[in-house]
């Protein structure tokens, strides 16, 4: 069976694209917040020295310092004021998501459709704040304790960083909201995306120059491009694997008319969970550090040890990031996907899965493959990030290799270019409409 992307593409005309003002108002829209957003991880933090803390940062880029400057677009190199960039939206939206399952209030409000993921995203905002507080309130220390970092420490440093990073996320949590109404994709990713895809260049300049210094040869540099290239294609077939499931339809009768029975499928994605496990995953394990990466040696001895244990290629952060990559697999498959939903709909409509019966049984067959493809799915995720980490831990090879990096890369691409294939489906047959219209009309 051919997949719903390559129905896309085959009936795809990109001529189209200069017809559809809509779909060019959108991507020109979301260009330019990205600018913007790009723009703003250039303005430094008010009240230190630049050239200070760049020195600082060369010497503590290797562990998760480095993971979080990737996902900020390199605010954190640059100390910018959207040096925290998304994450604390991210972690928020993590901790409600998970309270949801264990509160009866929350879970009740997700029941209500609209009006309760509205009072519900209300509280990840609020939450956000207070996690955007926290952290740049860590930061604030760890800048002060860094030496000549800061110009005038002090009460009044702290407050205006914190007032400074907190809103430099929420003004992001903004933008990333009006991309995804008014512009093309998910705002989130995309923001996520172009942090990262604006820092490759350097990264593939700095593998460069260490193949030129001889600090890596030439075959590892060549084997690096391989994997990159075959991690991409690898995720790109994977990101498009479903396994469906047969749907079929009985006989009906209208009028004196006898239909014959339909058939369809129910495409279940490999994936289900999309590029949200790594970044939960990613997002959890910056959270517990952001003071501890800061920390000068006068902290206490556990955020030392935190420190170091999480480090990039130690066991205890492998470990952990598999664990919650596999974790967060299987968990937002469920809250994204509902088995007893689908079978109800299903019966609502007469269709049934051939050999089970409709209702219950087809609800507990439906969660028994997805289960299943979820076991698959979550050990392609965990595969796909924990090869590339080896290279970076022994290889020197930049983050921006990464297993996490490309995921986002090419799955929110892939996202954004069948969103983009839909408006203009959608636009060719708007087109079509119209035009046989005017023939009916002119005859």
């Amino acid at each position: 069976m051919v997949s719903a992307a390559e129905q896309l593409a085959a009936n795809l005309n990109f001529s189209a694209l200069a017809k559809a003002e809509e779909l060019k108002k959108r991507i020109w829209f979301t260009l330019g917040a990205l600018l913007v957003y790009r723009l703003g991880t250039y303005i430094p933090l008010p009240g230190i020295d630049p050239s200070a803390w760049d020195q600082i940062f060369r010497n503590q880029a290797g562990g998760i310092l480095g993971m979080f400057n990737m996902f900020s677009g390199g605010g954190i190199h640059r100390m910018a004021i959207f040096a925290l960039n998304i994450m604390p939206y991210i972690s928020a939206s993590i901790i409600i998501q998970l309270m949801t399952t264990v509160s009866s209030t929350l879970e009740q409000l997700k029941k209500e459709g609209e009006q309760g993921r509205k009072v519900i995203n209300q509280y990840t905002r609020y939450l956000t704040v207070a996690l955007a507080a926290f952290q740049a309130y860590g930061i604030a220390l760890g800048l002060e304790g860094a030496g000549s970092v800061v110009a005038d420490p002090g009460w009044f440093f702290r407050i205006s960083t914190v007032i400074t990073l907190a809103g430099g996320t929420m003004f992001l949590m903004w933008l990333g909201e009006q991309i995804t109404s008014r512009g093309i994709g998910n705002g989130i990713s995309l923001i996520i995306l172009s942090g990262i895809v604006a820092q490759l260049p350097s990264a593939i300049a700095g593998t460069l120059e260490l193949g030129r210094q001889g600090a890596l040869s030439t075959g590892v540099i060549l084997a690096v491009i391989v994997m990159a290239v075959a991690v991409i294609a690898f995720i790109v077939f994977m990101e498009r694997a479903q396994r469906r499931l047969l749907i079929q339809y009985p006989k009906r009768q209208v009028g004196n008319q006898m239909f014959e029975g339909q058939s369809s499928h129910l495409p279940l994605k490999l994936n289900t969970s999309g590029v949200i496990p790594p970044i939960f995953a990613s997002s959890l394990l910056l959270l517990p550090t952001t003071v501890a990466n800061f920390n000068t040696g006068k902290g206490p001895e556990w955020l030392s040890i935190i420190t170091t244990e999480l480090g990039h290629g130690r066991p205890a952060f492998m470990a952990l990031y598999i664990a919650l990559i596999v974790f967060f697999a299987f968990f937002y498959t469920a809250v994204v996907f509902n088995p007893t939903d689908t079978a109800e709909n299903l019966k609502k409509h007469g269709g049934f899965i051939p050999g089970i019966r409709p209702g219950e049984r087809t609800a507990e067959y439906i969660d028994y493959v997805l289960t299943r493809i979820t076991v698959v799915g979550a050990a392609y995720l965990a595969l796909v990030c924990w090869i590339p980490e080896m290279l970076i831990t022994y290889l020197a090879v930049p983050f921006y290799f990464g297993g996490t990096s490309l995921l986002i890369v090419v799955s929110v691409t892939m996202d954004t270019v069948a969103q983009i294939q839909g408006y203009l489906l959608a636009h060719q047959y708007e087109g079509l409409i119209k035009r046989s219209k005017l023939r009916g009309r002119r005859r």
